[in-house]
């Protein structure tokens, strides 16, 4: 059922769908397709390509510079589009990595277009969607750039509780976490040593621990201080559009 999956879970946040709108998401779901963990689906510069709607599994996207380094962007759950704004671009600025084996549905730019044609606040509730995603990428710039790295580890791992809670794939006890620590390295700017070193310390101060793929919250509300986790900047207040 269309109305239960991770997308209209998301943006159902800001835009409470009706049926009609809900039939004009249910076309898009067309074109299923699966990739595996590991291998690009989007290449940086590509060009003539298609977005998709993540609907199981996590991926990355990620810029890889000239010397073989590479700092992730974000990470997309079920339910983000992926290369959403490289369709519209005509060019893709990064690639897009599976991080676990993922099911997308492929959206052609013309078929996008037409159900925003159709339905406006279908297109109203894509663009907030978008907007949110821009606003974690600037806490994300802030992760990078001012936060100490027990402080920056706390927020990123607060921040995907509450992504993964709003699509019904976490909550305040925790959450599944396929990322590795070089996963978390190449996001967060730290070696793969100092990402072991900061979740030990978290660990050990009673606040949080991920162990064999699983991020258990041990003190919620003692790590939301610890990081100054505001979550207000993600937008999941309930529909402002009814």
């Amino acid at each position: 059922m269309i109305d239960n999956t991770p997308l209209v879970r998301k943006i159902g946040a800001f835009v409470a769908l009706s049926d009609p709108e809900l039939s004009v998401l249910a076309s898009l779901h067309k074109r299923r397709r699966t990739f595996v963990a590991g291998r690009d689906l989007v290449h940086q510069g590509q060009t003539e390509q298609a977005a998709y709607i993540l609907a199981s599994g996590w991926a990355c996207s990620y810029k890889l510079l000239s010397d073989g380094q590479r700092q992730i962007v974000d990470f997309q759950i079920p339910g983000d589009f992926l290369g959403l704004r490289s369709v519209l671009l005509h060019v893709s600025d990064h690639s897009i990595e599976p991080v676990t084996d993922i099911e997308v549905t492929e959206v052609l730019v013309a078929d996008l277009l037409d159900a925003f044609t159709q339905t406006p606040r279908l297109a109203t509730a894509v663009l907030w969607a978008a907007s949110r995603d821009e606003a974690m990428v600037v806490e994300h710039l802030v992760d990078v750039g001012r936060r100490n790295a027990g402080e920056r580890m706390a927020h990123f791992l607060l921040e995907f509780g509450a992504r993964l809670a709003l699509v019904g794939l976490g909550n305040k006890d925790g959450y599944a976490c396929p990322l590795t620590q070089y996963h978390l390295a190449d996001a967060l700017g730290l070696s793969a040593v100092h990402v072991n070193r900061v979740l030990r310390q978290l660990r050990e101060a009673g606040m949080v621990t991920f162990r064999d793929g699983f991020v258990a919250f041990d003190d919620y509300d003692q790590l939301v201080k610890f990081a100054q986790f505001d979550p207000s900047y993600m937008d999941h207040k309930g529909p402002i559009l009814r």
